[in-house]
């Protein structure tokens, strides 16, 4: 496949939630019923976020969440289904991992099911020894519908 059209871009203005919806939708079985309202919060407190292009196509997408300096986690890596095997997803991985929220942290956090090998071979490192997780209930559109309601 040629990809020498296909550009990576930074800026979450340019993200349109419906494409990245139906991408999640094709391409990622952990996140097929994600909202347009919790992936415009997710977004909103994300840095880097990550998008991959053909043209006017939303491909392939990533964020990370971080401090800066000690801690990140890179989240929600998909590249659609068509356009793997390409080396697309290492360099949108590698996109994330360059940028200057991400790239002098201590530790960088990663959750994948499916996909450890990929990882590895990017250099990561399987942590079997300390994480956990709290299932919170908390209604995203509750959560999306108070942060719209106050008043700054």
């Amino acid at each position: 496949m040629d990809c020498s059209h296909i550009q990576f871009c930074l800026e979450q203005s340019k993200i349109n939630l419906e494409q990245l919806q139906k991408l999640l939708e094709i391409g990622a079985f952990w996140a097929k019923n994600r909202t347009i309202e919790g992936l415009s919060i997710a977004i909103a407190n994300s840095n880097p976020v990550v998008t991959v292009w053909d043209r006017n196509l939303l491909i392939g997408f990533a964020r990370a969440t971080s401090d800066g300096i000690y801690r990140a986690a890179i989240w929600d890596v998909v590249i659609h289904p068509d356009y793997r095997g390409n080396g697309l997803g290492l360099k949108l991985v590698e996109t994330v991992l360059a940028h200057p929220q991400v790239n002098k942290v201590e530790r960088v956090y990663l959750t994948t099911t499916n996909q450890r090998s990929f990882y590895e071979r990017i250099g990561f490192e399987r942590n079997n020894t300390n994480t956990m997780v709290l299932y919170n209930n908390t209604c995203i559109e509750t959560i999306y519908q108070h942060q719209t309601s106050e008043v700054f």
